[in-house]
C-alpha cells in the first residue's frame, strides 16, 4: 500500500541520521580541531583508498554519504570517494546471504559474496589509488588544522597583547575596579567560549543534520513512490529480459538510483536467476546508493557530480562485460 511507501523511506532516512550526525561533528572537529590534524590526514593521505574502499564493504548505506559529505568539504580526495562508492553494495549483500530461494544453495550463496567482496575490494583499491594518481591536487584540499591551529595561536597573542594593554589601563583607575572588571571580563569570555563551542559542536552538526535527512526522505518518497507505480515485478522482468550481453549495460543504471532499493533489486533478480554474476557485479559496483544525493544536494557542483556518476556507470559496464566473459571460460 502507498502507506508502506511512507513508512520505508522514513526508515531508510532514519537509519542515516546517526552516521550524518556523527559525520558533521566530523568535519567540526577536522576544521577546527588541532587534535585531530593527524587522523584527518589518513582520510587524504598514502592508504585513503585503502581504507575508503574497507568502509565502504561494510553493508550500510551510510558510508556512502559520510564519504560525498567528506568530498564535498575536500577532507578527502576523489580516490578515496571512489572507493567507498564502488566497494558500496547497501543492503545487497545482506539480501544475498539471507535469501530463502530454494534453487539458490547456500554454497553459491557463500561464493557469490566472496566473489563480490574480493573484486570489490580489488577494484575499490586499484582505482582508488589510480584516481589520486591522476587527479590528485593538494591545492584542492581544505587545509589542515595545523595551519588552523597557527592562525588561532597568532589571534590568541594578539588577544593577550590587548588584554594586557586593558589591563595596564585598569590599573590606573585603581586596584579594585580592576578587580571587578576583570572578574566581569573572565565570566562573559567564559560564558562566550562556552556558548560558541556548544553551538560549534552539537546545533551546527544537528542542523546539517536535519537539513539533509529532509532532502533524503524527500528523495526516497520520490523513488518509493517510483518504484510502487512501475512494480518491483516489472524491475525484474525487464532485468531478465535484457539478455546476457545486455545486462551489463542495464544494470549499472538500476544501480545508479540513490536509493537502497535499487541493489536490493539486483540482487533478489539474482537470487531468482534473472541476471548473471556479471550484471549483478556491474550494478552493486555503480551502486553507491544516497551517497549521489549528497555530490547533487546543494547544485553548486552538479556538473562535477554527473561526472562522478558518468564514471561510476562506465566502470559498472567495463567491470560487468569483464566478470560476464571470464564466466563463460569457466567450466560450469
Amino acid at each position: 500500500m502507498w502507506y508502506n511507501v511512507l513508512l520505508d523511506a522514513l526508515i531508510d532516512t532514519l537509519k542515516l541520521v546517526p552516521f550524518l550526525f556523527l559525520m558533521y561533528i566530523l568535519i567540526e572537529l577536522m576544521e577546527h580541531n588541532t587534535r585531530m590534524g593527524r587522523p584527518s590526514r589518513l582520510l587524504s593521505g598514502r592508504c585513503a583508498p585503502l581504507i575508503g574502499t574497507a568502509t565502504g564493504l561494510v553493508p550500510m548505506c551510510g558510508f556512502s554519504v559520510m564519504a560525498a559529505k567528506l568530498y564535498e568539504h575536500r577532507h578527502i580526495t576523489l580516490g578515496a570517494l571512489l572507493s567507498v562508492f564502488i566497494a558500496t553494495s547497501d543492503e545487497g549483500l545482506l539480501v544475498l546471504l539471507l535469501s530463502s530461494e530454494a534453487g539458490f544453495l547456500w554454497t553459491e550463496r557463500l561464493f557469490t559474496v566472496l566473489g563480490l567482496l574480493g573484486a570489490k575490494l580489488a577494484l575499490g583499491v586499484g582505482l582508488g589509488y589510480a584516481a589520486d594518481l591522476l587527479f590528485f591536487k593538494r591545492a584542492a584540499l581544505a587545509p589542515m588544522p595545523a595551519e588552523h591551529h597557527h592562525v588561532h595561536e597568532h589571534e590568541h597573542k594578539h588577544e593577550e597583547h590587548e588584554h594586557e594593554e586593558h589591563e595596564h589601563e585598569h590599573e590606573e583607575h585603581g586596584e579594585d575596579h580592576e578587580h571587578g572588571e576583570c572578574a566581569c571580563d573572565e565570566l562573559t569570555v567564559c560564558e562566550h567560549k562556552h556558548t560558541s563551542t556548544l553551538r560549534l559542536y552539537l546545533v551546527s552538526p544537528l542542523l546539517h543534520m536535519l537539513e539533509v535527512a529532509a532532502f533524503v526522505l524527500l528523495v526516497n518518497i520520490a523513488f518509493g513512490f517510483l518504484f510502487f507505480g512501475v512494480g518491483e515485478a516489472r524491475v525484474i522482468g525487464f532485468l531478465q529480459g535484457a539478455g546476457y550481453w545486455f545486462q551489463p549495460l542495464v544494470c549499472p543504471l538500476v544501480g545508479l538510483i540513490p536509493n537502497c532499493a535499487s541493489s536490493v533489486v539486483l540482487a533478489e533478480v539474482y537470487c531468482l536467476g534473472g541476471i548473471g554474476f556479471g550484471g549483478l557485479l556491474g550494478g552493486l559496483v555503480a551502486n553507491a546508493g544516497l551517497g549521489y544525493l549528497v555530490l547533487f544536494g546543494k547544485g553548486k557542483n552538479s556538473l562535477r557530480a554527473a561526472g562522478i556518476m558518468l564514471a561510476m556507470y562506465l566502470i559498472g559496464v567495463a567491470v560487468g562485460y569483464a566478470a560476464s566473459g571470464i564466466a563463460l571460460l569457466i567450466p560450469a
